[in-house]
């Protein structure tokens, strides 16, 4: 049994993962780095040390590691290159009418830059508009080791999770190799539609723009303009095979009736 498991119930490990891994925006927390005090953006104030929130996009490698694209002009990248140190908060409350009832997940960790291909391209596929400035020389990714979590999945429901706790999947290599492939596949073969929510009534309509971007041990993430949305898988796969064999027991029948057979969780996207 995972770390954190609870027998009858979902673990908050689990709890945390799935809500991290649904959204695709925090809010980031990085020290000001003391070269900024005294500046006249800051009004002439001593910032140094204070925290700094700021607004970002983000999407995650097959392990769960937070990826981010940052520009090294913006005062988040700067202050992160001085202190690596980072706090991401997710908030899973949207449209609920008591907020404080739901779930958030405050991430700490450590954020290094990446030059990996494979982080950019899982990134872009999650963010494709980001593709218009990726390109530009003061862009990089970066990836944030996670070190803690602190999930408050409602009132006294409050965990605070370390790195083994939490419990981030292995690194999966054939499922990373396989990937676009398989979303090319996937998506060519309409999976899409037929694993998003129904947002007409009846699963088409809307539904037949959903496309997948992207597919990791714990389940999968699709984009439709402005909105996404998370299937998540009942038990990690690490190949494309498996992959498939999981989501083919998930998708609605072709005639668009029926749900999928997982709950999906959609969001506001950028």
């Amino acid at each position: 049994m995972p770390p954190g498991d609870r027998p009858g119930g979902t673990a908050p490990a689990t709890s945390a993962r799935r809500l991290m891994r649904a959204c695709d925006r925090a809010a980031l927390a990085t020290a000001q780095r003391p070269d900024g005090t005294g500046s006249a953006e800051a009004g002439g104030a001593d910032t140094g040390g204070w925290p700094y929130p700021s607004l970002v996009l983000v999407a995650f490698d097959h392990d769960g590691s937070p990826l981010l694209l940052l520009s090294t002009l913006a005062d988040h990248t700067r202050n992160l290159l001085a202190d690596s140190r980072v706090g991401l908060l997710f908030d899973g409350t949207a449209g609920l009418a008591q907020p404080l009832t739901g779930a958030r997940l405050s991430v700490l960790g450590r954020a290094e830059r990446s030059d990996d291909p494979a982080h950019r391209a899982r990134y872009l596929r999650r963010h494709p508009d980001a593709d218009f400035y990726a390109g530009f020389a003061d862009f990089a990714i970066y990836r944030v080791t996670v070190e803690r979590a602190h999930l408050v999945a409602g009132f006294g429901r409050i965990h605070w999770l370390s790195a083994a706790e939490l419990d981030l999947p292995t690194s999966a290599p054939a499922l990373a190799a396989g990937e676009t492939e398989l979303l090319d596949r996937l998506n060519g073969e309409g999976y899409g539609p037929r694993l998003a929510p129904s947002t007409d009534g009846d699963g088409t309509g809307q539904g037949a723009s959903w496309s997948l971007t992207g597919v990791d041990p714990e389940g999968c993430d699709l984009r439709r303009g402005g909105y996404v949305a998370r299937v998540d898988f009942e038990q990690r796969i690490h190949d494309p095979e498996s992959a498939r064999l999981m989501l083919d027991a998930l998708i609605r029948p072709q005639d668009g009736t029926g749900p999928p057979g997982h709950a999906t969780t959609g969001k506001g996207g950028a």
